[in-house]
Formats: C-alpha cells, sequence, structure tokens
C-alpha cells in the first residue's frame, strides 16, 4: 500500500474554489531523481492564470478540460529525503531549492525532481521562504533584462507593476546593471518600490506614464496592464517593450516589429527554456543575491490548506512582492 501525503488537487479550470485539500500518493524518485520534502512553495499571478485555464490555447499543452497534473505550483524549497541510484550531485539532507517548470506539483509536502532539473543547493543565508519564490521574480525578470535583451549602464528602464514579484525584482536588478529605473507601482507601494533603489516612481492613480513626455530605452511591463500600441510613444527610438504576459495582439505586434520598425516588442515564456539553461541563469541570479543586491519581498504566508485563500489574495490585484505557501511548519 503506498504512503500518503497531503497535496492541493485542482479538481478542473475555474475559480479558486476548484483547489482542495486532498491526501494523494506519495511520489518515488526514479534513477536519477530526488524525492524533496517541501518546506515552503510559492503561489504566483502566473499560478492563477493556468488554475483559470486562460488563454485557452494553452490548455493544449496543460490539459484541456481539467489540468493533466493537478496538484499546482513551481516553485518550491525543501530538503532531500530520498535519492535515486544514479544521482551524484545530490544527497539525503540536502537544502535544495527549484522550479518544476511544466510538472508543477510544489503545492505538496514532498515532489521529485530530476537531478539534471531546475534545482540547486540552497546557500548560506537563505532561507526556505525567500527561496520558494526565487524562480518566479527573479528568475524570469533576469532573463528578460539580461538575456531577452540586455540592460547597460545608463540606459533608462521604466518598470510597470513594480510592487509585484517581478515588478520588485526587476527593479533591483536593472539597477544591478546599471540602469536608470523608473518605477510604476500605487500610491500605498510608492515607499516599498523605492527603498529598493528606483530613481523615480510613478503612481498610476495619479499620472499615466504612457502620457508623459519621457522616453525610455526600455518598459517592462511585468503584469501586461499596458500594451506595445500604448508605450509606443514613450519608448526610444531604438527601445523595447517587454512582456511576460502574452497576449493575442503581442504575438501580431512580435512579429510586425521583428521585421520591420526600430522599436521591438518582445515575450519570452522563461519556463519554456531548457533546465539547463534555466538552472545556469539561476545560478547567475544567486550571485546577484550573493552580493547583497537582490531581496525577495514577501508579501503574505499561508498554510498549505489555504492555498485557495492564497489564490483569492493575488486575484485581488493587491499582491506586492511574493506569497508563500507553508507547506511543514
Amino acid at each position: 500500500m503506498k504512503t500518503k501525503m497531503n497535496a492541493i488537487v485542482a479538481t478542473g479550470y475555474g475559480n479558486p474554489d476548484v483547489l482542495k485539500l486532498a491526501q494523494v500518493d506519495k511520489p518515488s524518485p526514479k534513477e536519477n531523481e530526488v524525492l524533496v520534502k517541501v518546506v515552503a512553495s510559492a503561489a504566483t499571478r502566473a499560478d492563477s492564470m493556468i488554475r483559470t485555464g486562460k488563454p485557452y490555447f494553452g490548455r493544449l499543452f496543460i490539459g484541456l478540460t481539467k489540468p493533466k497534473n493537478p496538484i499546482p505550483g513551481t516553485g518550491f524549497a525543501g530538503i532531500i529525503e530520498l535519492v535515486g541510484s544514479e544521482v551524484s550531485k545530490f544527497n539525503i539532507g540536502d537544502r535544495v531549492f527549484g522550479e518544476t517548470l511544466f510538472s508543477f506539483s510544489a503545492n505538496a509536502e514532498y515532489l521529485v525532481v530530476a537531478e539534471n532539473g531546475v534545482v540547486l543547493n540552497m546557500p548560506e543565508g537563505l532561507n526556505f521562504n525567500e527561496a520558494a519564490n526565487f524562480c518566479d521574480g527573479h528568475l524570469t525578470s533576469y532573463n528578460f533584462l539580461n538575456e531577452l535583451i540586455k540592460v547597460e549602464p545608463g540606459q533608462h528602464v521604466l518598470i510597470n507593476g513594480a510592487s509585484g514579484s517581478l515588478g520588485t525584482s526587476a527593479v533591483q536588478i536593472a539597477k544591478y546593471f546599471g540602469a536608470k529605473v523608473t518605477a510604476v507601482c500605487s500610491t500605498r507601494n510608492v515607499g516599498m518600490v523605492e527603498s529598493l533603489g528606483a530613481d523615480k516612481v510613478i503612481d498610476y492613480q495619479k499620472k499615466d506614464f504612457t502620457k508623459s513626455s519621457a522616453v525610455y530605452d526600455v518598459i517592462y511591463d511585468t503584469i501586461g496592464t499596458s500594451s506595445f500600441a500604448k508605450c509606443k510613444p514613450a519608448l526610444k527610438e531604438n527601445g523595447v517593450y517587454l512582456s511576460p504576459v502574452l497576449k493575442l495582439p503581442l504575438i501580431f505586434q512580435m512579429i510586425a516589429t521583428a521585421i520591420r520598425g526600430k522599436k521591438k516588442a518582445k515575450f519570452e515564456a522563461t519556463g519554456s527554456n531548457s533546465p539547463e539553461k534555466l538552472s545556469s541563469l539561476l545560478s547567475e541570479v544567486l550571485e546577484v543575491y550573493k552580493a547583497g543586491k537582490l531581496k525577495t519581498v514577501i508579501d503574505r504566508q499561508y498554510p498549505l490548506e489555504k492555498l485557495e485563500e492564497a489564490h483569492r489574495y493575488i486575484a485581488s490585484g493587491h499582491k506586492k512582492g511574493n506569497v508563500v505557501i507553508m507547506v511543514q511548519s
């Protein structure tokens, strides 16, 4: 008889109430895998979008009528409990963190991940709560600002949605690369964003940055509330609009600007990169952290059984930084 564990299971696509606490089979690692006892996992805006099954074309990859992998969550941090017979990089008792990518399954007491997947040893000083969210805001924003484009010293970068998970990371990462940063957020988050190093903060409740005379080398729309069309006048001659939120108009704008025009629109699903590349990028992000230039902003913590409540909070649009799911006390 298989050992059971607690996990959150998505019974279908829809509102947060599709997320139910359940007893499921505890996974067993294959020869090249490790079994991780999850201490903390992440709940993200991307998780919320996957929960709804929107945009609908995404269901071609994650399940047509309900998720193929019903346990949600991708970011995790925990302790290795078992290692497969072919594993050489990790040992039982190692503190590790990483990302399960399209396997999901992080909002559970245990998960398995391949040794050559996106999993690294946690450095001293990094706690489980911080580590569980590293692969959402930090890794994604690092990929956009240093891989999709290369932010250079002296460039002017505007970050829309600067108080969210990707935004709080982006402010710090852009500053690390020597850029001048203008951050856009709500009134209540101005002080926090300033404390992260933003040179200027625009309160979107009082001013529309797309209608200002200021122009930018890069506009990173972390939450997809603007668009390339709206931002184009605010871009310099060779400026770039970036967004991790894929919408149909953005697809056409990417194709059109790749063919002609100096101003570009760009998107990438960071998680679609190979595990090898993502692990390499994550190692680079750790160097920024070790240099004291990157901190994880944590807004709220929820126990595993209240993941539904966490998703409702994320959907409210008031999240600051990251939301942590405490799997083990």
